[in-house]
């Protein structure tokens, strides 16, 4: 005797089919960004508040491009901190020595603009394989103090200005008669824009592919056990020096990125106040995650323009001393978002959306 057995509705499948959707379109946001992003410079959309004039004037897209600029160099830094576990405090030498040595090649050596590019990431890169395969040689504290006198090194000899090289505390203006014409001028802020977009996309490609390589994971293995990836017959030095010295060069792309923004070198971006930025914008956004670095950079970048804005404001002028005095300083208002937003958002704000899903899973 046998029995038929009649297949059951398979209602699962319906209710999994908007899931599916949902996560279509989660997977392909970053397109729809990017190209909001590609076409901002032709938007006169005004955004009160966010931005002074609208998104497409020169200053708006001046702003925006210094917050890409800087999300992409805070993805580039969190391939030491949140991919490897190696703190470094001297992260701005870096971008500096990308930002010095084009200026200098062009200004001293009188080269084409690609040539002096060219030549300051491979110095920029050559400088962080020198200094890193030192650096790396103790771990831990040791590691982060050793990259700090290396950065202090760095910016007491840009503001030493030997041989009228650096500029000293002015800084050096980048000849903008070497400069490719479409690259200066006010009339083309939108090109510089898209620079700064590019060199975003380009961090991000590139952190994407170092993550998810072979050399990746041992990078994620070094950070939770550095003694265990050992123990496997692996040498953590070669990997840590690999993070290091792509960091670097990812690095050195931003300080000419950089330069071409501002106009030249300005020893700001050699100090380890500079370098504490970053890990403030790392943190702010969610280190080791895909997104929040970037979003953090984005973020803190954008709180420093506009918060300095609002604390010279007639309206924060017009309160009692008592409230006038912080709300005049940014630093201060950027520290209170810090600390609330690692208070309230403990992972930094690439959590945010994991936190609310857990949140309605818990209602229902």
């Amino acid at each position: 005797m046998s029995t038929a057995t009649t297949p059951a509705p398979a209602p699962a499948a319906v209710k999994t089919a908007p899931g599916r959707a949902r996560a279509r379109l989660l997977r392909w946001w970053p397109a729809a960004v990017l190209g909001l992003l590609i076409v901002a410079p032709y938007s006169a959309l005004p955004l009160p508040g966010l931005l002074d004039g609208p998104v497409g004037s020169p200053g708006s897209l001046q702003l925006l491009a210094t917050c890409l600029l800087f999300g992409a160099l805070a993805t580039g830094y969190d391939l030491l901190l949140g991919r490897t576990g190696l703190l470094s405090f001297g992260h701005a030498l870096y971008f500096a020595a990308g930002s010095y040595a084009t200026n200098m090649f062009l200004l001293e050596a009188g080269l084409p603009f690609a040539v002096a590019a060219v030549l300051g990431l491979c110095f920029g890169t050559a400088l962080a394989l020198v200094l890193g395969s030192v650096s790396l040689r103790v771990t831990g504290i040791g590691f982060s103090m050793v990259t700090l006198a290396f950065a202090q090194a760095g910016s007491i000899l840009v503001s030493r200005n030997p041989g009228g090289f650096t500029g000293g505390e002015e800084g050096r203006a980048a000849p903008a008669e070497l400069l490719p014409s479409w690259l200066v001028g006010i009339d083309h802020t939108a090109n510089l824009y898209w620079i700064a977009l590019a060199y975003l996309v380009l961090t991000l490609g590139v952190v994407r592919w170092a993550v998810r390589s072979p050399t990746g994971r041992v990078w994620e293995g070094i950070k939770e056990n550095e003694r265990r990836v050992e123990v496997l017959g692996l040498k953590p030095y070669g990997f840590k020096l690999t993070a290091f010295v792509l960091a670097g060069a990812l690095a050195a792309v931003g300080g000419l990125v950089h330069l071409l923004l501002t106009g030249g070198s300005t020893p700001q971006t050699t100090t380890s106040d500079f370098t504490l930025s970053l890990l403030v914008m790392v943190v702010l956004g969610g280190s080791g995650t895909r997104w929040g670095p970037m979003v953090g950079g984005i973020l803190y970048t954008w709180a420093d323009h506009r918060l300095g804005d609002l604390a010279g404001s007639g309206a924060v002028a017009d309160l009692p001393a008592v409230l006038r005095v912080p709300l005049s300083q940014p630093l201060f208002l950027l520290g209170v978002l810090f600390v609330a937003v690692v208070h309230l958002l403990p992972g930094g704000l690439a959590r945010l959306p994991s936190r609310l899903r857990g949140n309605r899973e818990e209602k229902r």
